[in-house]
């Protein structure tokens, strides 16, 4: 997948820094120079076949190279360390997953919330603290598997604290995701029951207070959640062949479900509400935020029910019906292909083969152990698949890394931390001035951006290569991205800021101080001739003193992070 590097020095297309050095001492015209091919790449990149790479045994071996752990670790988690990078050498990626997956969750969002006072009354309706524990997860937790595949399902199973307009909506967002954390590395089907019975899923998609039909006055039951959790959370629209394909009957897709079969889905999701203690006749206990919902009998709809073509019967209670309709959707052949696809676009590549597809959709539909839907066994197949672990050299190969996650990437690089428990990054969804895009911030629930989605007018279009993130790509947000990072580069924010130790012992070596960044944040994916780019405008600034050699290793990070070879993930 192509791009081409983004420049911080416009806000606007009447704000545009004319100085030919930036605020490091390095030339602009570097950066400048490069803006416009990533404007062109917003709408397209290079041309593609998406041609399928051998179905092979997937890659347990221990990384041959110092590039190799560290493209694994910005797949697996978020960031490379030398550290790390020696420790994954030696024991393997297997022996990393394994480590990861049993190490302990950090304090909850949920607790960290309650320990710094946002339980108070007059936070009853504000949603302030929450992007401060969502960055301190992403940025300071040492679980970095877990951290990003909480993010990834993030993005699948979405609930906006934009759209939560009840009390306490700052434990709801923050319960929601502990769940996630708990959940990630279990089964698909507890996921999914978590997703449905949590507080704020049950606002967010209108499941909570949901009642059952009423002849006399025409109400019918809401069938908001009933459309997104089959659209959306486990079957799509269209049914799949195991690659992930869809089928076709006389060249035309077919359908998962019907209309008639969303208002017969909706009756079953009647009777939910917060799990609310009756003694808290004031509304000051938000607990029940992190409480699944409860089932109210009389407000269930009556009646014999479906889920697609699965008859409920009359006699099966709220919680019953709900199992019932649960084990349906997760059990459809659609769920591997669907949500196995999603998963290898969040970690690995953004249009990944057919074959790729179906090696991880078997691993959902039986882990070895005769058990379905095994998340450990499904991430560790996405990670350890040999098209993962081979840097693909076509054009439509890895993925445009999205805005967070370059963020959360150099923070960790450059020890990024709060000594104040701080964590005041804040909501950085402003496209002009931040990143376009801040965890638990959608504008809906189909996230920030679209899996299917093909950019159009582009060469990408054109192969119908599907490139998700890039519906994030315009002109306010690639000049916002870099704006923001550069004041970041250059100041931290709030009590937060880079340690560029590490750095500065290189600054004299400016070949030397772009080599390893580069080998941090791309894994060896950055090509000689940008490293040699970027290292002779490093040069250009003199290190003589203290002051020039820090301008040196800002200037540095600032380039790599605009340079095309780092955004596209391969």
């Amino acid at each position: 997948m192509t791009a081409a590097v983004q420049t911080p020095f416009a806000t606007s297309d009447d704000d545009r820094v004319v100085d030919d050095t930036t605020s490091f001492g390095a030339p602009a015209a570097l950066t400048a120079a490069a803006a416009a091919a990533l404007l062109a790449a917003c709408g397209g990149g290079g041309s593609s076949t998406g041609a399928d790479s051998p179905d092979t045994t997937p890659q347990n071996t221990t990384p041959p190279t110092d590039n190799e752990s560290a493209r694994f670790l910005a797949q697996a988690g978020f960031s490379a360390s030398t550290t790390e990078i020696a420790a994954l050498k030696s024991g393997g990626f297997s022996r990393w997953i394994d480590q990861q997956f049993s190490a302990a969750r950090t304090q909850s969002h949920f607790d960290w919330l309650v320990a710094k006072g946002y339980g108070a009354e007059s936070y009853r309706y504000s949603l302030s603290g929450v992007d401060a524990t969502l960055w301190r997860k992403l940025i300071g937790s040492p679980d970095q598997l877990r951290q990003r595949v909480v993010l990834a399902l993030s993005e699948i199973f979405v609930v906006s604290m934009n759209g939560l307009p009840v009390a306490w909506p700052q434990f709801a967002t923050a319960a929601y995701v502990d769940m996630l954390e708990e959940r990630c590395f279990g089964s698909f089907r507890a996921l999914l029951e978590g997703v449905t019975l949590s507080p704020a899923m049950g606002v967010y998609l209108a499941m909570r207070g949901n009642r059952k039909e009423d002849v006399k006055s025409g109400r019918q039951p809401d069938e908001n959640y009933a459309r997104e959790v089959m659209q959306l959370f486990t079957i799509g629209l269209n049914q799949l062949n195991a690659d992930g394909t869809a089928k076709t009957s006389n060249g035309k897709t077919v359908d998962t479900y019907t209309l008639q079969q969303i208002t017969d889905l909706a009756r079953v999701f009647t009777g939910w509400d917060f799990d609310i203690d009756s003694s808290d006749t004031d509304g000051n206990d938000y607990s029940y935020m992190k409480r699944p919902m409860k089932h109210n009998a009389s407000r269930f709809s009556t009646g014999a029910k479906k889920v697609l073509d699965v008859v409920i019967p009359d006699t099966a209670d709220g919680p019953a019906a709900m199992k019932l309709a649960l084990d349906t959707l997760a059990a459809h052949p659609n769920v591997g292909p669907f949500i196995g696809r999603q998963l290898i676009q969040r970690l690995v590549a953004s249009n990944p083969s057919a074959a790729y597809v179906q090696r991880v959709a078997a691993v959902f539909e039986n882990n070895g152990k005769g058990e379905r839907g095994d998340l450990r066994a499904v991430i560790r197949a996405i990670l350890l698949d040999t098209e993962a672990r081979q840097p693909s050299t076509a054009p439509s190969g890895g993925k445009l890394r999205e805005p967070v996650q370059r963020l959360v990437q150099w923070a960790r690089t450059v020890g990024l931390s709060s000594p104040g428990d701080l964590w005041a990054i804040g909501d950085t969804s402003n496209p002009a001035s931040r990143l376009g895009q801040s965890p638990m911030r959608s504008g809906s629930v189909f996230n920030f951006f679209r899996p299917g989605y093909v950019p159009p007018n582009s060469q990408l279009g054109n192969n119908n290569v599907t490139a998700p993130e890039f519906q994030l790509c315009n002109e306010s947000t690639v000049a916002g991205y870099l704006n923001f990072m550069q004041g970041l580069i250059g100041n931290g924010i709030g009590d937060m800021k880079p340690d560029y130790t590490a750095d500065l012992a290189l600054a004299t070596d400016a070949p030397g101080l772009v080599r390893r960044q580069a080998l941090l944040m791309t894994g060896g994916d950055m090509a000689e001739s940008t490293i040699t780019t970027i290292a002779t405008a490093v040069a250009t600034i003199k290190a003589e003193t203290d002051t020039g050699k820090l301008n040196r290793v800002k200037a540095s990070w600032l380039m790599v992070l605009a340079a095309p070879d780092y955004q596209v993930q391969k």
